[in-house]
Parts: structure tokens; sequence; C-alpha cells
């Protein structure tokens, strides 16, 4: 008996354990913060979207990416912007966008079609970063004004 609720809470454990690293891999930090940026001299697109295993749930490459360098915490902070519209695909939901600017790099796919056979082309570029929020923070990255 002992035994069995041994097994049962190490298996909760687990499935706990499970969770989180699924929540924590599709979070807007994960996904989109590359902060210091990573010292990738050639083919930075190509080798991030590798790295941080960026596809569209169908396995096709995404068609655009975009990686913010700039902290975390400076990132949440756009959760408390004045700067709150309605998001352009999503009339119901808010968009916050950043009051300053933030270096990005965007990758652009230029070849391929099946991830993890994806090329791109790199553009660096400084901007307002448009992100969606809840009580937490920054739930979701919307896109960027120039």
């Amino acid at each position: 008996m002992i035994i069995m609720v041994i097994i049962f809470l190490l298996l909760l454990f687990w499935e706990n354990e499970v969770n989180e690293e699924i929540m924590q891999v599709s979070s807007l930090e994960h996904l989109h913060v590359d902060y210091p940026q990573s010292d990738i001299p050639v083919r930075y697109c190509n080798y991030m979207i590798i790295e941080k295993v960026i596809r569209e749930p169908d396995y096709t490459c995404k068609k655009k990416h975009v990686f913010i360098h700039e902290r975390p915490r400076k990132i949440n902070s756009i959760c408390t912007s004045p700067k709150k519209a309605p998001c352009q695909n999503h009339s119901t939901t808010f968009c916050f966008q950043s009051e300053t600017k933030f270096q990005m790099t965007v990758c652009q796919l230029i070849e391929g079609t099946r991830y993890p056979a994806c090329r791109y082309h790199i553009s660096l570029i400084e901007g307002f970063v448009l992100v969606t929020c809840d009580d937490l923070g920054p739930v979701n990255f919307q896109g960027y004004v120039e």
C-alpha cells in the first residue's frame, strides 16, 4: 500500500513537471526574447529558429519570426504602458505598446516549407513592441511598429 502511494505521488510530480516544461517552452520569453543577443556571426535566424523550435503547429516553416534583444524585465513593463489599444486581429483583445523602441531581429522565410528545412533572411530593426498581457505579464507577441 505504501509503495502504491509513493508511485502515485511520483507520477503526479512527474506529470506536473512535464506540464510546466510545455508551458515554459511556449512562453513569449522563450519564443521571442534573445537577451543578451546570441553571438552567432552567420545565419543567426536559421540557427535560432532550430534552437528554439520555432515552427507552425503543422510542422511547416513559420513565414516570419521576431527576436527581441531586451531584458525580460523591461519587456514585462510593457504591460503597464499607457499605450493600450485593441489588437488588429482581435478586436476584443487589447495590445500594449512599449514606450521605448527595442532592438529586434526579424527573420523572414526565403526558402523551405517543412520544418526544420527552413531558410531565413535577417533584418535588424528598432521598433515599438506590441504584446497582449494577463495578470502575470506579457503573454503573446503581437508585432511591432517601426
